[in-house]
């Protein structure tokens, strides 16, 4: 099977599986920020934003997402022009072993577009069925509200 995905603005053809998950089909065409956990919807590590949606790719036909807009963390920021929120993440120290960033950085990106000034109960919900095994999420919801502080100031 073949499909074009536009993938962090770009169209990108693949040839695949057509029982292939997104996931896959990310990862074997280069996109490794999009991270192979659990394969059950269940750690948050895949995550990816759909077409305005934060989705566990896992869980994604890859079929089913042709021609439709998908963002991964790469498509927010880079190391040499990270987004806000992944300058937040550095500051607070929300980052460690760094397995779980990508989709705790996309998780927060999808909250703050819809709530710029979210609670702390807001993050929390925001981030749910985002699994880190190295933070506590302390420092990860410190990084939110950095983020979203950062994100008020620049507009």
């Amino acid at each position: 099977m073949e499909g074009i995905f536009k993938i962090n603005g770009e169209d990108k053809k693949f040839f695949f599986n057509s029982r292939a998950i997104l996931l896959d089909v990310l990862r074997e065409n280069g996109y490794t920020e999009v991270k192979d956990g659990c394969r059950e919807g269940e750690c948050g590590a895949c995550v990816v934003i759909l077409d305005g949606k934060l989705v566990n790719s896992c869980q994604v036909f890859a079929a089913s997402a042709i021609g439709k807009d998908i963002k991964t963390v790469k498509g927010l920021g880079d190391i040499h022009s990270p987004h806000l929120i992944q300058t937040a993440f550095v500051e607070s120290g929300a980052v460690q072993c760094g397995f779980c960033t990508p989709g705790m950085v996309l998780a927060a990106y999808h909250l703050l577009k819809q709530n710029s000034d979210p609670t702390e109960d807001e993050i929390k919900r925001a981030l749910d069925g985002n699994l880190c095994r190295c933070t506590g999420y302390v420092k990860i919801i410190d990084a939110v509200k950095m983020a979203a502080k950062k994100m008020r100031k620049n507009g």
